[in-house]
């Protein structure tokens, strides 16, 4: 049986991030176990950037901020849901985590210019951006054997800074194709690939033990202590000793079972790595821990495209809804939010249930566009050229496209003439589209009033159905401060550890700007693997 004296399961942010921290902290024998073959989980796929208040680029570039501020923001949008010693211990330990990191490892961070916080009008929220950070850009041949099992996204060029993309500044701002072209020969990798590859190439720095394809099926316990833990592998059953296990697996979003048992509405696409079906979870679980936060998800609107030669991928529509020139309408063809808000708050909107009919009222969805819409901005690389792709609805008339994709076709014209005569006067008075610092700022680019309103005019029309997914469940074990997870009865599990989505998420069903998943999974990562360290230590 192979010893250890701090045990990391998963091979996210969250994971990782405790990894580096374990060693940084003072452990010699730190191990790394990965249920699939690649490393980096849905981190690995994502945008990259973290949501730290306080941290100290804000400092340096002259940006205001305070820990009552954060403090004050997050508890505007808690609903009673966030406890106060895991939203304190966020806001705290943040921005040193971002220096501890900085000075001590291969990761490094700066500011996503101008980037708002996702409800940037309420108190203590941020209008100017310096809350959201992300990597420079990592050449990936400096993780050796590693550089070609990390997981990627199918939707996001793996060759992009955040500040470049669509989401960080705006289609106006294009990275030159022979920029790109270079990058991609010196493998040089943004976002989603940078964090994870810098935090990768610290563990590899500090020769800790890695191995994928380590299913982990139970804890080992003896007297309410941990002492193992038990994983399924290629080569059968095998067992790892250790005194401490932080639990990073992920969420539970791709188990069925676990989603209709816990979560609050349809959940119908996870856009995660499909390996996280709650395997963390049900070993807390096993185990007595309590659990928290279960009803929710970090929410996002995704339509489904099938790409040549593919199979169908779940495409996360985030700033294509905010762009001018289209609107989301239900099955009565009316409008029911603010196509520009944030993605996690949208996805409040597909839980709306008619006490009537007993139907969810915003599903179906469909978000309705016109001709000039697709040669301005394009629809998942679609610009209106050519034969239209088949996840695609066109038609000439608003009544003959309403009738071929099932809404009501008198809603939908009423709904459109509507709209059209509130944008002539850049006025949404229905749900206020345009009037937040965030809505213009993930608009056309243009950072005016006018970013995120137009008129459908242009025929033909266009439509696609929008379903409620997710970039991953928030709920799991609850922890304290210490990201130690907690008993039914409130009594710390010895050795244990949660961070990331695989642990009850301090933030409730918040999302507090860009970077509002993976701060918490940095900051209670390096927060378990501190404390582990300490723990190991102490044995």
């Amino acid at each position: 049986m192979s010893e250890f004296e701090v045990v990391v399961l998963g091979s996210g942010a969250a994971a990782l991030a405790a990894a580096v921290s374990a060693s940084g902290h003072g452990v010699k024998k730190v191990g790394i176990f990965e249920k699939a073959s690649v490393l980096g989980g849905t981190s690995a796929m994502s945008g990259g950037m973290i949501w730290i208040p306080g941290n100290h680029h804000m400092e340096e570039n002259q940006i205001e901020d305070s820990r009552e501020e954060a403090l004050t923001y997050l508890d505007s949008l808690s609903h009673g849901r966030m406890r106060t010693d895991l939203v304190e211990a966020y806001v705290d330990i943040g921005p040193s985590m971002v220096k501890w990191f900085e000075e001590n490892t291969e990761v490094a961070f700066e500011i996503v210019e101008s980037f708002p916080d996702y409800h940037p009008e309420n108190p203590g929220g941020n209008q100017t951006g310096g809350r959201s950070l992300e990597c420079p850009l990592f050449p990936f041949g400096e993780l050796g054997e590693w550089a070609g099992r990390i997981s990627q996204s199918r939707q996001m060029s793996p060759y992009l800074l955040m500040n470049e993309t669509s989401l960080g500044r705006g289609p106006l701002i294009e990275t030159p194709k022979e920029v790109l072209k270079s990058r991609a020969e010196e493998n040089l990798r943004g976002c989603g690939q940078a964090l994870i590859g810098r935090l990768l190439k610290s563990c590899l720095d500090r020769n800790i033990h890695i191995e994928t394809d380590y299913q982990a099926e139970e804890l080992i316990m003896e007297n309410g202590t941990v002492l193992g833990v038990r994983f399924n592998t290629p080569s059968g059953v095998r067992e790892v000793s250790t005194s401490n296990v932080v639990i990073a697996t992920g969420g539970f979003e791709w188990n069925k079972n676990l989603v209709n048992s816990f979560v609050r509405g349809p959940l119908q696409r996870p856009v995660s790595i499909e390996t996280n079906t709650g395997d963390g979870l049900k070993m807390a679980m096993r185990v007595g821990a309590a659990l928290g936060n279960m009803q929710e998800a970090w929410w996002v609107p995704v339509i489904d495209i099938t790409a040549e030669g593919e199979n169908t991928i779940p495409w996360m529509v985030n700033r294509e809804r905010a762009n001018p020139r289209c609107i989301m309408v239900n099955r009565d063809g009316k409008r029911f939010a603010n196509e520009a808000a944030n993605y996690n708050a949208f996805g409040a909107a597909f839980h709306q249930l008619d006490p009537g009919t007993f139907e969810y009222s915003n599903i179906p969805a469909w978000m309705i566009f016109d001709q000039e819409y697709l040669v301005r901005y394009g629809l998942c690389r679609y610009r209106g050229e050519g034969r239209v792709p088949d996840w695609m609805t066109s038609a000439d008339t608003l009544a003959e496209l309403s009738e071929k994709i099932g809404c009501e076709g008198l809603g939908l014209e009423e709904t459109v003439a509507s709209w059209n005569a509130q944008v002539a006067d850049l006025d949404d008075n229905d749900f206020q589209r345009g009037k937040s610092v965030h809505d213009t700022h993930w608009g056309d680019g243009t950072r005016t009033t006018a970013a995120t309103l137009g008129p459908i005019d242009k025929p033909p029309y266009y439509a696609v159905e929008v379903r409620p997914g997710a970039l991953g469940t928030k709920g799991g074990p609850q922890t304290n401060a210490n990201a130690q997870v907690l008993d039914v009865d409130g009594n710390v599990i010895s050795g244990l550890y949660a961070a990331g989505n695989a642990m009850a998420s301090a933030m409730g069903m918040a999302y507090g700007g860009a970077g509002g998943t993976l701060g918490p999974c940095m900051v209670f990562g390096y927060i378990a693997g501190k404390h582990a360290a300490e723990e190991a230590r102490k044995k």
